[in-house]
This record gives C-alpha cells, sequence and structure tokens, in this order.
C-alpha cells in the first residue's frame, strides 16, 4: 500500500514539476517603500488558473533581513497588513499554523534569546500519539538561514535541536519520541518560526507531510489549495511565496508537490510550507498585495514572518571576533574552593556546569581574558538553569574603564547564550570576567561558559593606529562601554576629514548630544571642531531615570545614531 502511494507520489510531484516550470509567467511588481535588495513579483497561469507572488530579499543586502514576530495586540491575532504595518515591516506573509477558535501557535517563534512558541511536540491521529519534529526556518546570528526539522528540549533558546531527518512516522505507526542525543542543537540561532512539511531539500522536491504527521488534517497533499511557503536560495536570497486558491474565477491554488517545484523554480534549494488555505496573505507595508480565497476578507492570525531593516531584529552585526572560555578551559579557574559539578543537563560544550552554595564573594570562577586587542567586546554568559539558582548572580567583568558587576537570574533563560554588556578590553592581564558566589536570593550560582565578541577590526588586526586610520575616513558611533550603564558610560566615535583649507584647518565640526526616546535634548557632550580620528567622551548620567537614551553623532553633514540604556 505504502509503495503504491510512494508511486503515485512521485507521479503527482512530475506532473507538478511540469505545471511549475511551463505554465507561470513571472512579472516584477513595482512597489513603493521596499529597498532595492527587496522585489515583488506577481506569476500568473491560465490553465489550471493560478495568481501567485513572491517577495525576494537578498540577505547579501547587511541592511535587510527576514524575522518572525507574534501578535502582542488584545485577542492575539490581526491581520497580516495591519500587523505588517503595525511592526515596521518592509513587507510580510503569514506564519505558521494556530488555534482557528483562540491565538494559540501551533508552531515555533523564536526571538533573540527566548522561544515565544514551540512547534508541537506530538500529534494524536486516530487514538495514536505520533511524536513528531517539524519544519523550521532559522537564521543564526552570522545570516545563515536553514530549513531544518526541530524539537525543542525545554523552553529556551538552547533545547533548540535539528535532525538530520525528520521522525519516521506512518498513519497508525508512530516514531520513537525524539532523543537530544540523536540531534544537535542549534547553534548561534537567534530567530526563527515553525511550519510543515518541508518541501524541498538539496535543491530537490522532499515533502515529509506522513513524518511530520499532516495525514489527516486540514492540510491536503495533492489537492489544490491556497499556499504560504518560505525558501532559500543558493545566492543567498529569501524567497516568501504565497498562491491564491479556493477560487475559479481568480486561482484555483496548488498542490504540495506542485507548490515544490515551484519554490526550486524559482531557485530555492531549500523550502518549507507554512500555514495555508484562508490564512495565506502577503503585504508590503501595511498594504495588501494578494486576494486570499479570491476576495479582500482577511482573517486574523497571530504570527507573520517579516523583512524588516536588521535594527528590527537587535542582534550585532556577524563578528570578526570570537571567543568562548569553558570552565574545564586553562583560561578559567574556580578559586575559594567548594565547586562541585551540576548533574542538570545543557550545559556548554563537554565540561559540565560548576555550581557554587551563595556567600560573600570569596569564590568565583575566573574567566582570564588572554592575548585580547584593544577593541570593544560584547560579553556573554551560558549558565544551566534550575530552581535553586540565585537570582541575582553577580557577574563581574574587569574591563579598560574599571569594573562593572551585571547581576542575572540563573533560574530562567539557561542554555542559550545571555548578553552581560558591551566593554573595551586592552589586553591587561588584571582584565577577566568572573561568576562571584556573593548573591542573595536562590541557595547555588552556576559558572558554566563565556563568549566574547568583536565587530571592532581592531579584535583581529591587532594595531590601534591602523584601526583609527581606517575609521577616520568615515563618521560613526563605535559604541559605548559599559552599556547598560549606571550611571555613566564611555562613548567611542570617529570623525572623518574636513575639508581642506577650512579655517578648522582640515578639521570637522562635531555636535555629539544625547536625547531621550521623546526626541527631546538632555546632554550636549562635544559641540566643536575635532581632528579626523577615533575620539571618546564619558557620560555621566545621574539624576537622569533609567531607560533608553538615543546618542546622534553630526559631522560635515553626516550623522551617527546609537541607543544605549541606563539602568539606575
Amino acid at each position: 500500500m505504502r509503495s503504491l502511494l510512494a508511486t503515485l507520489a512521485l507521479v503527482l510531484t512530475l506532473h507538478a514539476e511540469l505545471l511549475a516550470q511551463a505554465g507561470i509567467t513571472w512579472t516584477q511588481v513595482p512597489a513603493a517603500g521596499l529597498p532595492s535588495s527587496v522585489r515583488l513579483f506577481r506569476g500568473e497561469r491560465n490553465t489550471p488558473l493560478l495568481k501567485a507572488w513572491y517577495i525576494e530579499v537578498d540577505m547579501n543586502d547587511p541592511f535587510v533581513t527576514v524575522r518572525p514576530y507574534i501578535s502582542t495586540v488584545p485577542g492575539g491575532k490581526e491581520t497580516v497588513p495591519a500587523f505588517s504595518g503595525r511592526v515596521g515591516a518592509y513587507a510580510a506573509v503569514n506564519g505558521g499554523y494556530f488555534d482557528l477558535g483562540g491565538s494559540t501557535s501551533y508552531s515555533a517563534v523564536v526571538y533573540p534569546g527566548e522561544v515565544r512558541a514551540q512547534n508541537v511536540a506530538s500529534v494524536v491521529r486516530g487514538s495514536i500519539t505520533h511524536p513528531v519534529t517539524r519544519s523550521f526556518f532559522g537564521l543564526t546570528d552570522q545570516r545563515q538561514m536553514g530549513i531544518r526539522w526541530i524539537y525543542h528540549f525545554g523552553n529556551a533558546v538552547g533545547g533548540v535541536f535539528t535532525f538530520a531527518q525528520p521522525t519516521p512516522n506512518l498513519p497508525g505507526v508512530p516514531a520513537p519520541v525524539p532523543d537530544s542525543s540523536q540531534g544537535t542543537r542549534y547553534a548561534r540561532l537567534v530567530a526563527g518560526i515553525g511550519g510543515g512539511p518541508t518541501l524541498v531539500k538539496n535543491g530537490s522536491v522532499t515533502i515529509t507531510y506522513d513524518p511530520e504527521v499532516f495525514f489527516s488534517s486540514g492540510v491536503g497533499l495533492d489537492n489544490p489549495d491556497p499556499r504560504t511557503a518560505v525558501g532559500i536560495t543558493a545566492a543567498n536570497r529569501c524567497i516568501l511565496l504565497v498562491a491564491d486558491g479556493r477560487s475559479s474565477t481568480w486561482s484555483e491554488g496548488v498542490s504540495l508537490p506542485e507548490l515544490a517545484a515551484v519554490m526550486i523554480d524559482r531557485g530555492c534549494v531549500e523550502a518549507m510550507n507554512l500555514d495555508g488555505g484562508g490564512s495565506t496573505t502577503m503585504a508590503v507595508r501595511d498594504s495588501l498585495v494578494n486576494r486570499p480565497l479570491g476576495g479582500s476578507t482577511l482573517r486574523q492570525v497571530p504570527t507573520i514572518l517579516a523583512v524588516v531593516h536588521r535594527d528590527s531584529l537587535n542582534v550585532p552585526l556577524p563578528p570578526l571576533f570570537e571567543r568562548i572560555i569553558d570552565t574545564g578551559d586553562p583560561e578559567c579557574s574556580l578559586e575559594g574552593g567548594g565547586c562541585f559539578p551540576s548533574a542538570n543537563p545543557g550545559y556548554w560544550g563537554t565540561t559540565q556546569a560548576q555550581l557554587h552554595a551563595i556567600g560573600t564573594g570569596s569564590a568565583f570562577a575566573k574567566f582570564r581574558l588572554l592575548g585580547l586587542r584593544n577593541a570593544l567586546y560584547d560579553v556573554f554568559a551560558w549558565w544551566v538553569s534550575s530552581g535553586n539558582r540565585a537570582t541575582d548572580a553577580p557577574v563581574v567583568v574587569r574591563h579598560a574603564g574599571g569594573v562593572d558587576t551585571v547581576r542575572v537570574n540563573q533560574t530562567v533563560n539557561g542554555s542559550q547564550w545571555r548578553r552581560i554588556g558591551a566593554y573595551r578590553f586592552r589586553g591587561d592581564t588584571t582584565e577577566a570576567v568572573l561568576v562571584s558566589d556573593a548573591a542573595h536570593t536562590g541557595s547555588y550560582v552556576v559558572a558554566d561558559a563565556i563568549r566574547l565578541t568583536s565587530a571592532d577590526s581592531a579584535s583581529i588586526t591587532g594595531v590601534w593606529e591602523e584601526a583609527e586610520r581606517e575609521i577616520a575616513r568615515e563618521v560613526r558611533i563605535v559604541g559605548n562601554y559599559p552599556n547598560p550603564f549606571n550611571p555613566s558610560t564611555t562613548i567611542e566615535f570617529a570623525t572623518g576629514r574636513g575639508e581642506a583649507g577650512t579655517p578648522s584647518g582640515g578639521h570637522e565640526r562635531v555636535r555629539l548630544a544625547v536625547y531621550d526616546l521623546l526626541g527631546r535634548e538632555v546632554a550636549v557632550l562635544v559641540d566643536g571642531p575635532l581632528r579626523p580620528g577615533l575620539h571618546s567622551v564619558r557620560w555621566n548620567a545621574s539624576g537622569r531615570p533609567s531607560g533608553v537614551y538615543c546618542v546622534r553623532l553630526e559631522a560635515g553633514g553626516r550623522r551617527a545614531t546609537i541607543r544605549v540604556m541606563l539602568v539606575q
């Protein structure tokens, strides 16, 4: 019976490929408000009748990216155009599966450092429970896209594991429950969205309909329907596609095999299905692009996959430098005695996390930062969370500007990298990161691993003067440290070369000011001519309320802005 079905599926796939490659005419559609790296295309076919659209996002442009959103409005659902407009997206399509009678997402939604929703872990068919790995579109901090079969072990980003093959479910024959030892932690994951089934793998039609347990569901295999899909091309482009359906006068829709063939025809080497039917919707900004079910009636959805400016993802640029120090590495020492390994899983690398009862600060894990170049670095920490951990565990950072202590809640957000802050290190032997026992709540402090990254070219050249000469060709704010801060922070910025023959002798007039989120100026730090090169200034925010502030640099008609966070 299964071989017959497999033969039928192959026939359907071949037929779909012929339809997809022979009948659809694609035309680029002008769309106001899209950057040049984001293009909209419309596809039409007369027989069978089809209307489809796709958005092509060139991920080689560092200023655009894709990310999911889960609705935060009352009721937890909104139409795609309204949702897209509210979050300021360039464009968006509907996301994964959800409870039609409510707003519960049955598909994963991952934000930077946070799992907002999980893929379903199992599906019941005919009173039989089928454990399931389902499809997931993910994006790493190095802007690498991938479509994987995933399973959640816990509720943290570090608990998202990928599998080389999906669970081998068949109707009436459930697969074993996935085991983390059979998978791989999704490394460097920052954002993503679930759906299914997978449509394309390695450039070939690969529809994992049975393994992902879509049989006996509302998601048909070979029937024409409205469909939404996301795909990845070999040229590092993301394809977001919708095909209208269920209308004999507008568009009949496509089957999953045909959808897979269409994605391959558009250059995809990987692709997966998202929610379809009445949910299939595309918007540019806040304007509807397609005609769901042949009309303009819009279904409200809890999730979207959106095209946004890089800043909307709130993650740093891919680092030029990275170093990870584990508790088992020579650069880490356990001082003061009393440390012992934790039995909890989820630790980084091969060395178990180290526990110590809360105390006075006489015991700590010391991570020595040897051989660092003079540059700005982001510091991250990894711990294994549990209910008996401290909610105010001290992470002490000894950096070029002094010593800062950041307290973290180790009962949550475990088994993932959590950003501590940005600091300048100069390679001094006194510089280090300490996880101290000087907590006040809970029973234990846990130390596991730290990670340093830097987008500062000086971190890899090691020649500060060379970096200064390079950076002085432009106007930008290098960064601030520490960040978050209380009450002072050092802001580093670069000024370009002024025009020769000017009264300032080639210097540019520079203005560096701080604004609150209402646009009110709260401090002027620099206002006058400066030589080209790197500069730093300290802002003491004593008396200012906690919150986010904007630091704006203006020089020679150019501007640069960063956000800093004051925590009183």
